[in-house]
């Protein structure tokens, strides 16, 4: 192994040098560091970026990849787009401390307001491209939904995941995105107290029709997403997005949000594709993300202060992959 001699005689690894080395390159640039404040809880991509920054694709993507060097970002290919987020930080990493010790102190930055706008502008427009083919395909949703999978390919091991919860059926029960209502009325024969969000008025209807055929009348039904559910005080012992999160335009919001709807104890249950690389279900599906990494999940989660509970995976046929995870605010 090659070693260097160190200041106090001692020597080191080149490799561990070349990494220590890396890491400051990364770190001494007042540009950098603003890429990672912006990528404290979400992940961006690259033109989204330049957007953000106001930077030429070609000079920012040389950031970037100083960035990567350093394993202080980490990327992921979202079709032909590839978006980057904070890297995770593992025990095994020997800067772990400096790293964490950055982080924070970046943290503390504030975003500037241009900055900001232009978040808050990219999150709406990727709002408004999922609210448009939901309103749009309203009529046709069951059967586009379908070529990914189906409700019925699932249910079982989704309900036996809400029964081992233990809730009684006094809890409060908030489905975010209940599109048809297969899910809505099923829970319908478990809970007394059920509110279905939905920011897709031809979607809620659509709900509202399945649960008026189903002869149950315990269901509130809200029009808006997550912010709006917090402007209203609604609170749940179980929050539940069944197939919704690749629709989301900023899940790490919806994580944080979902924590302040969740009563103590309570428990946010997503259901969603593991991380894929069919980018035609953006245009026939309407999906705003290819999946999500288990360690995604996590890191959104533990921003918002819950803990990861149990988890099943299930694979498909058509070579897609279901994750069935439950968290829990303490």
């Amino acid at each position: 192994m090659q070693t260097a001699l160190t200041n106090n005689g001692t020597t080191a690894p080149v490799a561990a040098l070349k990494s220590l080395t890396e890491l400051n390159k990364a770190l001494g640039d007042g540009l950098r560091l603003q890429i990672l404040r912006l990528l404290k809880s979400e992940s961006f991509g690259v033109l989204e970026l330049c957007r953000i920054i106001d930077m030429r694709q070609s000079a920012l993507s040389h950031h970037l990849k100083i960035l990567a060097n350093a394993n202080l970002v980490s990327t992921r290919r979202e079709g032909n787009s590839i978006f980057y987020r904070r890297a995770f930080l593992s025990d095994d990493d020997p800067y772990r401390d400096i790293k964490e010790s950055v982080f924070d102190q970046v943290d503390q930055l504030a975003i500037a307001k241009s900055a900001e706008k232009k978040i808050s502008q990219i999150q709406s427009e990727r709002a408004q491209q999922s609210l448009s083919f939901f309103n749009k395909n309203a009529d046709k949703f069951h059967e586009k939904q379908g070529l990914i999978v189906a409700h019925d390919d699932y249910s079982s091991v989704l309900h036996d995941v809400i029964d081992s919860l233990g809730l009684s059926d006094k809890a409060s029960v908030l489905e975010v995105g209940p599109g048809e209502g297969l899910l809505l009325t099923e829970l319908a024969t478990k809970f007394k107290k059920l509110i279905a969000l939905d920011n897709s008025r031809e979607m809620l209807d659509k709900s509202k029709q399945a649960i008026k055929q189903s002869k149950y009348n315990s269901v509130q039904f809200v029009l808006g997403d997550t912010a709006v559910a917090r402007k209203q005080d609604i609170n749940s012992d179980l929050i539940i997005f069944d197939m919704v999160l690749h629709h989301i335009s900023s899940p790490a919001i919806t994580f944080k949000d979902a924590a302040a709807l969740l009563n103590d104890d309570g428990f946010l249950l997503i259901v969603d594709l593991s991380t894929h690389d069919q980018d035609w279900v953006r245009e026939s599906c309407g999906d705003l993300w290819l999946g999500f990494d288990e360690s995604d999940l996590n890191h959104w989660a533990n921003k918002a202060g819950l803990v990861a509970g149990q988890s099943s995976y299930l694979g498909l046929r058509n070579g897609f992959q279901i994750q069935i995870r439950v968290f829990k605010k303490l």
